[in-house]
């Protein structure tokens, strides 16, 4: 059974708002396991207490609680993916039919991003909102333009509001407030004002609920279907439980940087992959230790200098280098490099995938995996593609890595590869060849190469979605699509872009990442045998645990 995922947010924040929590939470226990989850709230909070006793999936407080809210004030990046890693935890602990999530609270420290921090943390948790909106001091027209505000605050972030809630409604508001509210899209109620100060408040609160909400209404516009948000959090976390399911072994070359060594304790704190650290043991952990790191211990170490190691290595090398000549003098000064030696410990099984390039270039991380590991069955080339996390959705951007002028052929090779790597993370592929040209709107040289590799494209991928030679603008966007592309399926829906040459590539992707404020994950180096994959020098530690993720994912 899937799970239904409900936040209940107000602009407000206050009683009104508890009065609907309350009552969805009792409405959803009654034909299901139902749990409550509250991304940012105060320890000193009782109302959480309230809830987790009208639900019945068995969590306790610490484990329905995100952050507190001074966290989510000060860092709400930081919080959002903590919050999703919280969320997802309670899911995984209770397997609840329904969640109901709860916003933030009314606080004496007025922030006035907080409802849109609600509306984010809705769409990271893949739940659609009901709002509670409440009409002390306002016309039924003001209550209107509220709705309206604040939905499009929930809209743009991903979400859906699947419901309102008008609270605080005296007897002769009801009539015009319904009268206001009567060609509105979504399900409309409203609720009279309960003092939660007052002894028989949880009481007032259930009757209130009750004589004012017919439950079925109530499931039956949360079940509503509608467009699942992937926020780059949820992403992110979605790539540590993918990997988690199915634990690899990834081998990281670089042991003596720190960012690295940060990276592996996150992971194996979390048990997500188990991992080998290239390098000196007892100097790894005294590093660790320096930077308050507590799970280092649980990796694997391997010494360069291990013989028992080195020795079948060498032979191994020799076997793969014997059409160069390589010879077994060579092949250990060629195991002193750390790239050289982290890519054969996957030839030689012990790992599953490598990361690397922290310190080292691309060339230095890929060149070893192309020499000894080599390209998949009916592949030519290698290509590096990017999982360009936007607000809402997950696009594969490529090549913006390796290949610098590909011709037709590699183009064609370059899209499809891109094509298995959306399916691989579960974006169904739809592709779009990028040029200065839609459709035959411009000429040229450059022009006709795409439109060839298109063709290409659709003669040894007959089933795969893709429009060429199109322009990103609508490639990218409904409305331009219509009037560059009009009645192309795919147009305007793009989602895995394929650059004409890495300039354009490795532009464009950075040109996104750092303008629309997008997460760039990879790149991921496709076509390879076994998986390896590039980081960037300036990688966060962030980044680096999420390629290792992602690493392990493709290792499955």
């Amino acid at each position: 059974m899937s799970l239904t995922s409900v936040t209940i947010m107000s602009p407000e924040a206050a009683n009104g708002r508890n009065v609907v929590a309350l009552g969805v939470t009792k409405a959803l226990a009654s034909v299901g396991k139902t749990a409550v989850f509250r991304p940012s709230v105060c320890r000193k909070d009782t109302f959480t207490d309230v809830l987790l006793e009208a639900s019945n999936a068995g969590l306790s407080r610490e484990q329905c609680v995100g952050v507190c809210p001074k966290r989510a004030r000060k860092d709400k990046s930081g919080s959002r993916a903590d919050i999703v890693a919280a969320y997802s935890e309670a899911v995984e602990s209770s397997d609840p039919d329904a969640m109901v999530i709860v916003g933030s609270d009314k606080s004496a420290v007025n922030d006035p991003a907080m409802f849109a921090f609600n509306a984010d943390v809705a769409a990271d948790l893949r739940s659609v909102v009901l709002l509670a909106v409440c009409t002390i001091n306002r016309t039924p027209e003001q209550v209107r333009a509220t709705v309206e505000a604040s939905s499009k605050i929930v809209e743009d972030a991903g979400s859906h509001v699947a419901g309102v809630f008008i609270t605080g409604c005296a007897d002769a508001q009801i009539e015009p407030l319904k009268a206001e509210f009567t060609d509105y899209p979504v399900k409309v109620w409203t609720i009279p004002a309960v003092d939660f100060s007052e002894d028989d408040a949880i009481a007032q609160a259930d009757a209130a609920f009750r004589n004012n909400v017919d439950a079925s209404d109530l499931i039956a516009a949360i079940e509503t279907p509608f467009e699942v948000p992937t926020t780059p959090y949820a992403f992110q976390y979605g790539l540590l439980g993918k990997a988690k399911a199915d634990k690899k072994t990834i081998v990281l070359p670089e042991g003596s940087e720190d960012r690295i060594i940060m990276a592996a304790d996150y992971l194996l704190e979390r048990d997500i992959v188990d991992v080998i650290i290239v390098g000196e043991r007892e100097s790894i952990l005294a590093r660790g230790e320096e930077l308050g790191l507590k799970s280092l211990e649980k990796a694997k170490f391997q010494s360069k200098d291990d013989e028992t190691v080195l020795v079948p290595m060498i032979a191994r090398l020799c076997e793969l280098r014997a059409k160069k000549g390589m010879t077994e003098e060579q092949a250990r000064r060629q195991l002193a490099d750390d790239s050289y030696f982290g890519t054969m410990l996957v030839v030689m099984g012990q790992a599953d995938g490598l990361v690397s390039g922290a310190v080292n270039s691309t060339a230095n991380t890929v060149r070893p995996a192309l020499q000894v590991i080599k390209t998949k069955p009916g592949t030519s080339l290698v290509s590096g593609a990017f999982l360009m996390c936007f607000k809402d959705h997950v696009a594969v951007f490529a090549d913006c890595a390796i290949n610098l002028n590909p011709t037709a052929e590699q183009l064609a090779e370059i899209a499809i590869q891109s094509a298995e790597t959306a399916k691989a993370f579960g974006i169904e592929p739809k592709v779009g060849m990028l040029s200065y040209s839609t459709l035959g709107s411009g000429k040229g040289p450059d022009v006709e190469l795409v439109e060839q590799a298109t063709t290409l494209v659709r003669d040894k991928a007959p089933d795969l979605a893709v429009v060429g030679s199109v322009q990103f603008d609508a490639a990218w966007s409904p409305t331009v699509a219509a009037a560059k592309a009009k009645g192309d399926p795919v147009a305007g829906h793009v989602n895995v872009f394929v650059f004409p040459d890495l300039c354009a590539g490795n532009i464009g992707y950075k040109a996104v990442q750092r303008s629309s404020g997008a997460v760039a994950v990879g790149p991921v180096l496709q076509g390879l045998n076994r998986p390896v994959n590039d980081l960037s020098r300036g990688a966060t530690v962030q980044d680096i645990i999420n390629t290792i993720a992602l690493t392990a994912i493709e290792a499955q």
